[in-house]
């Protein structure tokens, strides 16, 4: 099937699926929060190792050097699994693709937890973090069932389990660490995700949207390419994703070195509570997602991008508040949740049939972002200190907000987004 004739059986596809979601009515707030918890388990198996290299490295006998390897060969595997998993949720089952995906992932999990050596560990790390990309493929399955008046709030919820997971994960993998070992953490995860599984075989819809007709997994994949080119919203919200995440991520990625060093000197403990303070500002972000249903959410984009520029003045005051990085930690995660929400409601509503491919595509930017934030803001921390880190994170978010001016508010909505959108 040609890019052409996909985008000629577009209308019908859509029909097919608005009538399903008819016939079926509203997604249960049951099976979202079942979907939110889900993501939330996927996605701290990414970040729970970050606590644990150390004690890692002393068990397998791997210097310190080479440690660091294992949260780059996760991220690695989650950009593979964006490229190659998530569009398969338009081409095969999504029910079966997600109850395997999370099946996999417990044997990953427990390989890991397993391991003798560096080499199956790096294996195992890899293929978590491949398999992690469940979560796209349950946001774009739940964004196809879900009405199309309550998309967003559903994004909303299943983001605010996301979230909840992220900023979470190192707390939890550190208490379980001290109780058992770090092995512990990933053989706990995969119990975890059996039971998951095992939930999500039994209460997920029988009924499917029905997937992408007479097509290959190669054309799938040109097609999701054909996508960035075809879609304006698709583009205008892959921008912001890479600049508010290269903005998110040059904060999380650097704070533990003032914080850790002297003359603050915290624990790691102390550290980690700044993720519940972040925690608290993700939470409240996820109604942005109702407001994209009722129409606003050009504004809720701009006045998000503003609080965010806003939130790197109270953190750049580290060595004199805590209590002033704690607001600015909280300002910066509602502002990157609520622009997050926003943009995957509008993309999957401009094409609810390519929905899968719509995500996957828009999560690569994503990745980019955040490896570049990640990256940047190491490097600048040791030229510059912490003011010149956050010097850089306002200067992204100033670019985000000055693209949102400049561009993204001055383009009319599609029809299609309008009509799903409008209050």
């Amino acid at each position: 099937m040609t890019n052409r004739t996909m985008a000629e059986a577009r209308p019908a596809q859509e029909a097919a699926n608005e009538a399903g979601n008819a016939t079926t009515g509203p997604l249960s707030p049951a099976i979202v929060l079942l979907f939110a918890v889900a993501c939330g388990l996927s996605v701290a198996n990414i970040y729970s190792a970050q606590p644990l290299l150390d004690t890692m490295a002393q068990d397998l006998g791997i210097t310190p050097a080479a440690i660091g390897i294992v949260v780059t060969l996760t991220q690695i595997g989650l950009a593979v699994g964006l490229m190659l998993i998530v569009p398969l949720g338009d081409l095969w089952d999504r029910r079966r693709l997600i109850v395997g995906q999370v099946m996999l992932s417990a044997v990953a999990l427990t390989v890991v937890g397993m391991a003798p050596n560096a080499i199956v560990l790096f294996i195992g790390m890899a293929l978590v973090g491949l398999l992690a990309v469940v979560i796209q493929v349950i946001v774009a399955y739940a964004a196809t069932l879900a009405t199309p008046a309550e998309r967003g709030q559903t994004i909303g919820t299943i983001q605010s389990g996301v979230v909840s997971g992220i900023l979470l994960a190192r707390f939890a993998s550190g208490a379980l660490a001290d109780i058992g070992g770090w092995r512990l953490v990933y053989l706990t995860s995969a119990v975890l995700m059996l039971v998951m599984a095992a939930l999500l075989a039994r209460a997920l819809p029988r009924r499917q949207p029905q997937p992408l007709a007479g097509s290959s997994y190669a054309k799938l994949l040109r097609s999701t390419a054909a996508l960035v080119v075809q879609e304006p919203v698709l583009r205008e919200r892959a921008v912001f994703a890479l600049l508010i995440f290269a903005s998110f991520s040059a904060f999380w990625s650097s704070v533990v070195l003032p914080l850790a060093s002297p003359p603050l000197s915290l624990s790691h403990t102390t550290i980690g509570m700044l993720g519940i303070a972040g925690l608290a500002g993700a939470l409240a972000a996820r109604n942005s997602g109702r407001l994209a249903d009722r129409g606003w959410a050009q504004r809720t984009t701009g006045l998000s991008l503003m609080l965010m520029l806003a939130g790197w003045i109270p953190i750049a005051c580290l060595h004199s508040s805590l209590w002033l990085v704690l607001a600015g930690v909280v300002m910066i995660d509602f502002a990157v949740q609520a622009v997050h929400v926003t943009n995957q409601s509008l993309i999957v509503a401009t094409r609810p049939d390519a929905s899968s491919r719509l995500i996957g595509a828009y999560m690569v930017f994503y990745s980019i972002g955040s490896g570049l934030g990640a990256i940047g803001s190491t490097i600048v921390y040791a030229a510059a200190g912490w003011l010149g880190v956050c010097v850089l994170g306002a200067a992204i978010s100033a670019c985000a907000l000055l693209y949102w001016v400049v561009v993204v508010s001055k383009t009319p909505m599609p029809a299609g987004v309008c009509s799903v959108s409008s209050p």
